[in-house]
């Protein structure tokens, strides 16, 4: 039964985690079944389907109203019974994650039907013309993985070192080659919604292994997308009297990335958009908001203008939000008005942010005087870079709500 689930992943007949008890599923375990079997068994693909529920990575999704009737169930003593309590099967999110791969298939096939050593394994793994077999991809994605838990809680670590320690494992391939992998795991992470490591400047151009790797990896490391889940919900307070304009303020906004279409498993689904999550999260926006209106007074102080910075105002604190900006602040040779809209996330400077539909049409309609301000790695060393005018010039806007109404 598993090597027809294979088979059929294999041909893009399942391309989601139902497996139905249907005619494409039943010929093709009987044409797995017949070269296998011997003339004592029969193939009665229903057997196998209910039974490997024993089995920790298979599970069944119960018919509603059939939950009792099925825990009492022993065995299917037909393809009727099966259907009128299991309306599919699906597998552990990691399986079926890693079956995505034909690589991955082909060794699993091959496991199923004969013993296979350590270099056999390795042999079916291995990729042509050198490039990243799976298990390379595996021990990077790890480490990148490690490296990013600590990221989020601010906690210290040292690329160099993860380098050092991982390039055995990985044929001794070249520290620029791990670098520019780590970037492409950056880019994977950033297209699924989830946060990367600032360090590791998004690289798009990825091999699709790499994002099987990566997905598989989530799949059976849960317990890394609360921690993601936690670090959106934390507000950090920046404390450091230190900091200046100069040390704050990046020149370069990011430049445009390729336009991927996001797929974002059910099992990331499941978990809340990191983005999304810290647009919820007041106490950060407001922290933020605040580190930029100390930030703006103390640049026109700098300047000689301290008439302009005693007039910088926290419009979202003083009038309420719905204005279509943050703060108000000035241009200190024109002596011009500029609104501020400010943007925080702890993650790094590609990091998709939300805007609202009031703010976009402010932008627009006042775009000489707007500016967004992005702020990013914010909890542990902030930097900020803007966006001036209308926010469509600088980036793609995807529509993720849209309002309903009663009307022809």
């Amino acid at each position: 039964m598993l090597l027809a689930v294979i088979e059929l992943i294999g041909s893009g007949e399942i391309t989601q985690n139902r497996i139905v008890f249907d005619d494409a599923l039943k010929q093709c375990y009987l044409a797995c079944f017949v070269p296998l079997a011997s003339a004592a068994n029969k193939p009665n693909s229903h057997h196998p389907f209910f039974h490997l529920r024993s089995e920790g990575f298979w599970h069944h999704k119960v018919r509603p109203g059939q939950r009792e009737s099925y825990q009492r169930l022993s065995t299917a003593s037909s393809p009727s019974v099966l259907n009128t309590h299991i309306a599919y099967a699906y597998l552990d999110d990691a399986l079926f994650e890693l079956l995505g791969n034909r690589v991955a298939r082909e060794l699993l096939k091959t496991s199923l039907l004969q013993n296979l050593d350590e270099e056999a394994r390795r042999n079916i793994l291995r990729p042509e013309r050198g490039g990243w077999d799976w298990l390379e991809c595996e021990f990077l994605v790890g480490d990148y993985i490690a490296m990013l838990e600590r990221e989020l809680v601010g906690a210290a670590y040292t690329k160099a070192e993860h380098r050092r320690v991982l390039q055995p494992k990985l044929n001794n391939r070249s520290e620029g080659s791990i670098e520019f992998k780590h970037q492409n795991v950056s880019a994977v992470l950033l297209e699924l919604g989830l946060p990367y490591i600032p360090g590791y400047k998004p690289a798009f151009n990825y091999q699709r292994q790499l994002k099987q790797v990566v997905l598989s990896y989530l799949a059976g490391h849960q317990p890394l997308l609360d921690d993601v889940n936690r670090a959106a919900d934390t507000a950090s307070a920046v404390t450091d009297s230190q900091v200046t304009w100069d040390s704050v303020f990046d020149p370069e906004p990011p430049e445009r990335v390729p336009s991927v279409a996001e797929t974002r498993p059910s099992y990331l689904a499941r978990h809340i958009n990191f983005s999304e999550r810290e647009r919820r999260n007041r106490e950060l926006g407001q922290l933020a908001e605040a580190f930029v209106l100390d930030l703006e007074k103390q640049r026109l102080t700098t300047v000689g203008r301290e008439d302009l910075a005693k007039e910088v105002e926290w419009s979202s604190q003083k009038r309420g939000d719905g204005l279509g900006f943050d703060i108000r602040s000035f241009d200190a040779q024109r002596d011009e008005e500029r609104f501020l809209e400010v943007k925080a996330t702890h993650s790094g400077k590609y990091q998709p942010f939300f805007i609202s539909e009031n703010e976009r049409s402010f932008s627009n309609e006042y775009a000489a005087a707007f500016r967004l301000y992005r702020v990013y790695t914010f909890g542990t060393s902030p930097r900020l870079f803007i966006l001036p005018g209308a926010v469509e010039r600088h980036v793609q806007l995807l529509p993720q709500s849209y309002q309903a109404r009663f009307s022809g």
